[in-house]
């Protein structure tokens, strides 16, 4: 694990694997998580010669908190650390929380950021034209009617839900997942991935809560970036089979973020879509390099 100093004193803990040589792909992981290495995915980017750059979101792990930054504010961290790895493009992914993060690089690094994707990411809160909660297990449904009542309300209910992630094993993960785990995820929690997902649970929420609480409230406010003027090519991928980013949102961004391709599985959640379409997501972006 290394650390960044940014310009404005803060620290972001960053980690990279894969070849030296490759073009980064900053991969955007998921609320709540934190940096970590999960050796296939890895591995799926060095195929196609990328290198994978991860960094825990401000308030996660080692990273510093940042209250009050907004979803646009991941491209100005995003930034900061390709230029302490030397690397002038990119191409980037965020998985749920982190795919607003991926839309924010894209959006606002236009040039650098050569092509994005998103993987079972939200869409934004008030999206027009959609019901942001519909299809949402019981867990988000609670966690963000605390969001819209306000960070304090907030807080406290996710210091509840951290207890139980504190210890967590990969035997525990679906459990811990209650309502929002479908028949088709619990299948791909295989011992492999249960364990990785738990190990970045535990590291998420290992400094407490200050990271997750300001994911949730940087996604019901604004981005801080239009998404249909992204210039950048964009992958939607979603999954039908998903209770924590329902389908809806995959087809809303397709919709909504400008040029978008089209990638909707009605057969896959949002676990197994990235345990199962990770090389797809990754060889279509590589191909944008050329």
């Amino acid at each position: 694990m290394n650390n960044l100093r940014l310009a404005d004193g803060r620290t972001l803990e960053y980690l990279v694997a894969g070849p030296e040589d490759g073009t980064p792909l900053v991969f955007h992981h998921g609320t709540p998580f934190a940096a970590i290495v999960f050796d296939p995915l890895v591995e799926a980017a060095a195929r196609h010669g990328l290198r994978t750059v991860v960094y825990s979101r401000p308030g996660y792990a080692g990273s510093s908190p940042q209250p009050g930054r907004t979803v646009a504010s991941a491209a100005e961290d995003t930034a900061a650390l390709l230029a302490e790895l030397g690397a002038e493009r990119f191409v980037t992914v965020g998985w749920s929380g982190g795919g607003p993060h991926a839309l924010a690089c894209a959006a606002l690094l236009p040039g650098r950021c050569v092509a994005a994707a998103t993987v079972a990411g939200v869409a934004p809160y008030r999206a027009e034209g959609l019901d942001w909660l519909d299809g949402m297990g019981t867990e988000n449904v609670e966690e963000f009617a605390a969001a819209t009542a306000g960070a304090e309300p907030l807080t406290a209910y996710l210091s509840e839900q951290a207890a139980g992630l504190a210890h967590v094993q990969g035997a525990q993960v679906a459990a811990a997942l209650g309502d929002l785990i479908t028949d088709v995820d619990r299948k791909a929690l295989t011992d492999a991935f249960a364990d990785y997902a738990a190990a970045a649970f535990r590291k998420s929420v290992s400094a407490g809560v200050a990271g997750w609480r300001d994911d949730d409230l940087a996604f019901i406010a604004d981005w801080g970036f239009d998404l249909a003027a992204v210039q950048t090519p964009v992958a939607i991928w979603q999954g039908a089979e998903d209770r924590m980013v329902p389908f809806a949102h995959g087809r809303w961004l397709a919709s909504h973020v400008s040029g978008a391709a089209e990638r909707l599985r009605p057969a896959e959640g949002h676990l197994s879509l990235v345990v199962d379409r990770f090389g797809d997501v990754v060889g279509e972006l590589a191909a944008r390099l050329g």
